[in-house]
């Protein structure tokens, strides 16, 4: 079924209920989806065009999602927490020819350069002005019939790369019998116990593939999804308990969160209408997996996997009680590979590959597309692993110095970019360092210019001179300095010698 059957017979029924109470039936969503579906294509939208939005978790996300969904558009979600050129950058590369963004970023909305004659619609949700039109007042305008031309769309989510700016993982388009990656997530929420009766619980922000995702899978499969408009610890138990939550997906981050309650505060809320507590984007800390297990019982899967969907795996609670640390039987398809693309024996380090005939494609750069396939085709996100002797794998490493905190993804390069052009740092490396709980934050090591600068003063003013241009999240939370950097002739920065002074005493470098 998809949701234009569930909307047709149980109209009244809660597709989404946002954390503070809010609520969108099914009939709404399917009523206000098709009539943005009419103003996307009054302004000239046609299949293969993309919208952008710039939304936090409220119900006009879903809303702008199924109505490009159903008129063969793709969507590409930003993140609210976004500074200005970084913004710019996504809506153009995307090719987006409209825009929704809410009104409490209107500062920014104001600062972009939206004058590109290629953008036919901007549309701003809880206010007007800057050349955005109001959200609700034009969908008052547009009637609730079926989209003019319905087709199959898709996501255009971007991943964090190594290098340079993010780029867009981009698909083709569906046809109307082709298969598509919600209708996969549907089957995987019906294996982790979903059915149409029941309740999902997003914690985290829409804007990020694996929560989008899931929601609009749930809303496909006619269940309910509980969406907070951010996570806080004991709210989310309180939701779960109201709610009588089902199924809910996490990051490590959320679990250290709730953990770090109170005793008598965990002990208050009942969580047992939860089936399954879904937990991807960071490998969780065995200690913490433990603790979590012995709250909530064996209920918790965990999945590996990438924005790309090369491939993955899985793991339940009780094979993972049996192999700590491990993030799923490893498949066929998996192979751990050195860097002369041997493939390498059980217990071997090596970068990971899945073979596979999938055509994901980096949007506007064939270059990067060519660079995570091997010479056998076998194609890559950068991690690295081992496989043991029973076939489980486990990570150990990211090749590209690819940053997790707390789910999510961060390349160093941005930081590194910034701040090498500062006026008093000679050379710099930026990096991921432990974190209790967010799994790895990120580290600046600078070289200035005068070694009298370094301490306090100048850390100060190099932090503030990212914060002033990077998203927070992207930005080193401190900054330690050195003489030099090593480097070899040729210029090749070794990172790992500086990171690795960080990482003793830990078994891996991923958490």
């Amino acid at each position: 079924m998809d949701m234009e059957l569930h909307a047709a017979q149980a109209p009244a029924k809660p597709a989404i209920i946002m954390g503070s109470g809010a609520e969108l039936t099914y009939g709404a969503l399917l009523e206000r989806s098709n009539r943005l579906a009419h103003l996307l294509h009054r302004a000239g939208l046609r299949r293969g065009d993309g919208v952008a939005m710039m939304l936090p978790n409220r119900p006009e996300f879903i809303e702008v999602c199924w109505a490009a969904h159903r008129s063969g558009l793709y969507y590409t979600p930003v993140n609210t927490h976004l500074t200005h050129d970084e913004v710019q950058y996504i809506v153009r590369d995307s090719g987006a020819k409209a825009v929704v963004i809410d009104a409490s970023v209107m500062e920014l909305a104001v600062s972009l350069d939206l004058h590109d004659p290629d953008l036919r619609l901007r549309l701003m949700v809880g206010g007007a002005g800057a050349g955005y039109s109001e959200y609700e007042g034009q969908l008052a305008t547009a009637p609730p019939t079926d989209p003019p031309e319905p087709s199959n769309g898709s996501e255009l989510m971007y991943s964090s790369g190594t290098t340079g700016r993010p780029k867009a993982v981009m698909r083709p388009l569906p046809g109307p019998g082709d298969p598509m990656i919600q209708t996969s997530v549907v089957l995987s929420l019906r294996n982790y116990g979903l059915e149409e009766d029941g309740i999902y619980l997003t914690p985290a922000p829409l804007y990020h593939s694996a929560p989008l995702a899931f929601t609009m899978a749930t809303t496909r499969l006619g269940a309910t999804a509980v969406v907070m408009e951010r996570f806080d610890p004991e709210r989310c138990l309180q939701l779960i308990q109201r709610h009588h939550v089902t199924v809910a997906q996490f990051v490590p981050t959320m679990f250290v969160r709730m953990l770090k309650l109170p005793a008598d505060i965990r002990r208050r809320y009942d969580v047992s209408s939860l089936k399954c507590a879904i937990h991807a984007a960071a490998p969780c800390p065995v200690d913490v997996k433990e603790h979590m297990i012995e709250w909530w019982g064996p209920i918790l899967h965990e999945y590996y996997a990438a924005t790309e969907g090369f491939g993955g795996t899985n793991i339940d609670s009780d094979e993972w009680l049996a192999h700590k640390g491990s993030v799923g039987k490893a498949p066929p398809t998996l192979h751990i590979v050195d860097d002369d693309d041997h493939e390498l024996p059980a217990g071997q380090r090596g970068r990971i590959f899945f073979e596979g005939d999938s055509e994901v494609e980096y949007r506007n750069d064939p270059e990067k597309t060519a660079s995570v396939r091997n010479s056998m085709g076998w194609r890559t996100v950068g991690d690295m692993g081992y496989v043991d002797d029973e076939g489980y794998l486990f990570l150990t490493d990211r090749a590209t110095f690819m940053i997790v905190s707390g789910g999510v993804n961060i390349y160093p390069q941005e930081a590194e970019n910034l701040l090498v052009m500062h006026a008093k740092v000679a050379d710099v490396a930026v990096f991921g360092v432990p974190n209790d709980e967010f799994g790895e934050e990120v580290k600046a090591v600078v070289q200035p210019v005068d070694w009298s600068d370094a301490g306090p003063g100048l850390e100060a003013e190099l932090l503030e001179h990212c914060r002033s241009r990077l998203a927070a999240y992207k930005c080193p939370r401190s900054v330690d300095f050195e003489p030099l950097l090593p480097r070899d002739e040729n210029g090749k920065l070794y990172k790992r010698r500086l990171r690795d002074r960080y990482w003793e005493g830990h078994g891996t470098r991923i958490l």
